[in-house]
């Protein structure tokens, strides 16, 4: 699949699910129902209900309510956009390999990414003044209609297409992270300023780029489904909604830097 985290997410939820006993939506019923004194045994078994969509849109809520407030102090301190990203690019390492979800790293990830992507936002905004509401409405612009093809055009990935995505989106990163090492040790823009047939090849990575993460949005909706279909444990949507911030901020910041390449 296209997202290995939340692919993870679910093998580890679906896994975890056939380990114990599924309480149905019924039994839930009766047991919300029961007076208090007849409640008191009931703490673990409402611990181990299974994720709702609720779950994972509340968490996601919650995820992006931190990044914000971190954004907010990148964009007055741009200086700790650099030190903010390399925490975030350990975290995420951390919850990706994690065999459970942690909540306090997901969040620890929001708000360092926040920062990071307040300070570059603060940047880019400088330099080409009202392009961060761009790419924050062709964000929302596109996640609108990605959500849309996946409810009502019933958009679907087989085994195929996952795998493809995954090798794709593993590829791309590796290529980012190497790209970033030339830029940063040259000085230069790295594959931005490399030109082919007179576009700059940054233009066309960044066409390409764009396109795979909206396209892992389909993933990450199906992977979603998937995990309530299968009736994983709850605590899972707190990776799923971790994997689905991952996805917007990498299309965000795609589309912040293609918008600017335009700017030019």
């Amino acid at each position: 699949m296209s997202n290995p985290m939340i692919n993870r997410a679910l093998n580890q939820g679906v896994q975890a699910g056939r380990s114990q006993p599924v309480m149905s939506d019924q039994e839930l019923n009766n047991l919300f129902n029961q007076p208090a004194a007849q409640n008191r045994n009931a703490g673990p078994q409402i611990a181990d209900r299974t994720m709702q969509y609720e779950d994972v849109m509340v968490k996601t809520g919650i995820c992006f309510g931190i990044l914000l407030a971190g954004a907010v102090v990148g964009w007055f301190v741009p200086a700790l956009a650099l030190p903010a990203m390399l925490i975030a690019l350990v975290l995420g390492l951390v919850n990706a390999f994690k065999k459970e979800p942690s909540k306090g790293l997901i969040l620890g990830y929001a708000a360092f990414e926040g920062v990071f992507l307040g300070g570059i936002s603060g940047m880019f905004e400088s330099l080409y003044p009202g392009i961060v509401m761009q790419a924050v409405l062709a964000t929302l612009s596109v996640f609108g209609v990605m959500l849309a093809l996946f409810k009502f055009k019933g958009i679907r990935y087989g085994s195929k297409m996952m795998k493809f995505m995954a090798i794709a989106v593993g590829g791309y990163a590796v290529f980012s992270l190497i790209n970033f090492g030339v830029a940063m040790i040259t000085g230069t823009g790295g594959a931005r300023s490399i030109e082919v047939m007179g576009m700059p090849l940054g233009v066309i990575i960044g066409i390409v780029a764009t396109v795979l993460a909206a396209m892992t949005l389909i993933a990450d909706f199906q992977m979603i489904e998937e995990g309530v279909k299968h009736r994983i444990p709850e605590k899972y949507s707190w990776m799923c909604a971790f994997s689905l911030m991952v996805t917007l901020v990498w299309l965000y910041v795609e589309i912040l830097r293609l918008i600017s390449y335009f700017r030019e």
